[in-house]
C-alpha cells in the first residue's frame, strides 16, 4: 500500500465520485479507477458500492477512510518536519479561514507573506467556524481563522485582529433614519448567514443586548455567502448583521446604510492544534498575523 494509493482513496471517497476525486488530484479517472482497484484486489475487500453511475462507501470503506486519513496527517508532518530542516527556503502552508476573513483580511498578509517567504507554496480554502475548526482538528489545514469564540480544548487560539459587526439596510430603509424598538427588530425581515457561521452566532449572542433572542427574527432568507447577503439587502430583501469590513464598499456607495444600534466588536483568532507539530512556516505566518493585529 502506498501514499499515493491512500491520497487517491480518500480523494475519491471524500466525494463519492470518482472524476471529482480524480479532477481534484490532477490525475486521469483510469489511473484513480486503477488505485482504487488495486487496493479492493489486493486486500480482498470491497471499498465502493458502485450503485448505476455512483459510487457509495461499504461499511469497510468508512473505517478505512478514519485510519488512511490519519496516516496521511501523519506523513504531511513528517514531510513538514524535513522542510523545516532547510529553513523556510521551500515548502507548503495550508491555510483555512471563514468567509470574511479570507476575503477581506488574509489576502494582503498571504501576499507579504509570499514576498518574504517565496520558496513557500500557500493555499487558502474557505469555510465556515465550524468547517475550519474541523480542518484543524483533522489536520487537514496547519492553521485556520476564524470569527468569534469556539470552545475547544485541542486547539490553541491567538486574536489576530478586531472586527465590528453592523446592522445594515438599504438606502432608504426607515431604521437608517430611527433606530427600530425591539418590536420592530421583530417585525423585520432578516436576511442571514448559515448555521455554523461565526458572523450569525456573534449576532445572535449580541441578540439579549437588542432585548431579543434568536427565535423572536423573522428570517427570510439564509445565505452561504457575505456577498449574497449584502446583494440581498441592497435589493430590498431584508435587514441583516454583517462585519463592516464586508458592506464597506457597499456603504460608502450609498447603496447600504448602517443601523443606529451598537453591535459588541468581535476578535479574529488564529486557530491551531496543540498537539501537532508547527511547521516553521506555520510559526512565521502565525507570528506575522499576530505582528499585524496593531
Amino acid at each position: 500500500m502506498t501514499l499515493e494509493q491512500l491520497r487517491i482513496f480518500v480523494a475519491v471517497a471524500e466525494r463519492e465520485h470518482l472524476t471529482q476525486g480524480a479532477r481534484a488530484l490532477n490525475l486521469t479517472q483510469s489511473a484513480v479507477s486503477s488505485a482504487i482497484a488495486t487496493l479492493e484486489a489486493r486486500y480482498a475487500t470491497k471499498l465502493f458500492d458502485r450503485i448505476g453511475r455512483r459510487i457509495a462507501l461499504t461499511d469497510a470503506g468508512r473505517l478505512f477512510l478514519t485510519e488512511a486519513r490519519a496516516v496521511l496527517t501523519r506523513a504531511a508532518a513528517a514531510e513538514a518536519v524535513l522542510s523545516d530542516l532547510s529553513g523556510l527556503a521551500r515548502g507548503s502552508l495550508a491555510l483555512m479561514a471563514s468567509q470574511t476573513v479570507a476575503n477581506y483580511w488574509l489576502p494582503p498578509l498571504i501576499q507579504r507573506f509570499r514576498r518574504e517567504h517565496p520558496g513557500i507554496t500557500v493555499s487558502l480554502a474557505i469555510g465556515n467556524t465550524e468547517t475550519v475548526s474541523a480542518a484543524i482538528q483533522n489536520g487537514d489545514a496547519d492553521l485556520g481563522f476564524i470569527e468569534g469564540e469556539i470552545d475547544d480544548p485541542a486547539l490553541a487560539m491567538t486574536a489576530v485582529a478586531e472586527d465590528e459587526l453592523v446592522i445594515i439596510v438599504p438606502a432608504g430603509h426607515p431604521w437608517a433614519q430611527t433606530p427600530p424598538s425591539p418590536a420592530e427588530l421583530k417585525q423585520g425581515a432578516w436576511v442571514l448567514r448559515e448555521p455554523g457561521s461565526g458572523t450569525r452566532a456573534m449576532f445572535e449572542a449580541a441578540l439579549p443586548g437588542l432585548g431579543l433572542v434568536a427565535t423572536d427574527l423573522a428570517v427570510a432568507l439564509e445565505l452561504p455567502s457575505n456577498e449574497a447577503i449584502c446583494a440581498a439587502v441592497a435589493a430590498g430583501a431584508g435587514t441583516t448583521a454583517i462585519s463592516r469590513l464586508v458592506a464597506a464598499n457597499a456603504i460608502a456607495a450609498g447603496r447600504l446604510v448602517t443601523v443606529a444600534l451598537p453591535l459588541p466588536k468581535r476578535r479574529f483568532l488564529a486557530l491551531r492544534h496543540k498537539e501537532r507539530y508547527l511547521a516553521k512556516a506555520a510559526a512565521a505566518f502565525l507570528a506575522l498575523a499576530e505582528n499585524n493585529k496593531h
